[in-house]
Formats: structure tokens, C-alpha cells, sequence
């Protein structure tokens, strides 16, 4: 697969997905986290599907495309393993979705965020929750639910917090 086809690829698994946990969580309350910003696409995406809600989005530092930057009420800037221990207290079990495209193009390092961001952002999010992610999460506290049609398993990942 060329580069190209695999960034649609990507790109097409991943609207399909926010699409569908956007849908899913149209009745739970909560806010929404984005970690990773990168460009913004997919905040934009979010905000869109998600009038009216909340979206705190976490990032090291922005880079988006200006339309698509987050007020400062809503952007936390740092390493995710500061901000988001930060937040703890204030989001803690109320969160309704959380949208981790935090690769990196290693695959080894971004497993390995993966793994660290787990217990950072699980706590956070409300029974019922749902996490959206790039990269794999293994917790007990996460089920892992079906992808939309079309979207290769392993491309993008869903979980439901238990």
C-alpha cells in the first residue's frame, strides 16, 4: 500500500469512527478529551458532530490550523503524563468520550504511550464512556466494541468503559 493510500485509509477508519462514538454518545453526559491536536482535523470533526459539548483537548504544543484551535479555556499544553494528572480531580469518572490519536510513526513508542495513557485517562472517563484511539488499549476495565462497517480491525480502535 502506498503511503498515500494508507493515510486515507487512516483517514477514512477514523471519521467512520468518530462518527460512530459521536452517535454513541449522544444521550451520556460528559465532556470530551482530544489528545492530540496535531492539525486540528479531528477536533474540528468532533466540534461538528458535537454542538454544544464541551472539548478539552490536551497537546504538547499546537500546530493546528488557526480555525481550528481550541479557546484557552479548553486547551491544556504539555506532556500528557503532567496534564493529565493535573485534571484528575476535575474530570474524575465524568467523561463521556476521549479521542487518543497520539502515534507518533513508532510503532514501539507509541505502544508504549499507549500503555502510560491508560491509567491516566480510564479514571477519567464515566461508566459507559467511550475511548477512540489510533493505538491499542489493554485494560480490564475497557470492552472493546465493533468497528464501523468497512474499517479494518487493528486500523482504529473502540472501547466502552465497563
Amino acid at each position: 500500500m502506498s503511503r498515500l493510500d494508507s493515510v486515507i485509509a487512516r483517514l477514512t477508519a477514523q471519521r467512520a469512527c468518530l462518527d460512530r462514538v459521536s452517535d454513541a454518545i449522544a444521550g451520556l453526559p460528559g465532556p470530551v478529551l482530544e489528545l492530540g491536536l496535531g492539525n486540528g482535523r479531528t477536533y474540528d470533526h468532533l466540534r461538528q458532530n458535537l454542538p454544544g459539548r464541551d472539548i478539552y483537548v490536551f497537546e504538547r504544543q499546537v500546530n493546528a490550523h488557526p480555525d481550528c484551535i481550541p479557546p484557552d479555556s479548553h486547551l491544556f499544553l504539555g506532556d500528557f503524563r503532567m496534564t493529565l494528572p493535573a485534571v484528575a480531580a476535575r474530570f474524575a469518572g465524568q467523561v463521556a468520550l476521549v479521542h487518543a490519536d497520539t502515534g507518533t510513526g513508532d510503532k514501539s513508542a507509541s505502544l508504549a504511550l499507549a500503555r502510560l495513557l491508560g491509567p491516566l485517562v480510564i479514571p477519567l472517563m464515566r461508566p459507559g464512556g467511550l475511548l477512540a484511539s489510533d493505538q491499542p488499549f489493554e485494560d480490564a476495565a475497557l470492552v472493546a466494541i465493533d468497528l464501523p462497517d468497512g474499517v479494518p480491525v487493528g486500523r482504529y480502535h473502540l472501547y466502552k468503559r465497563a
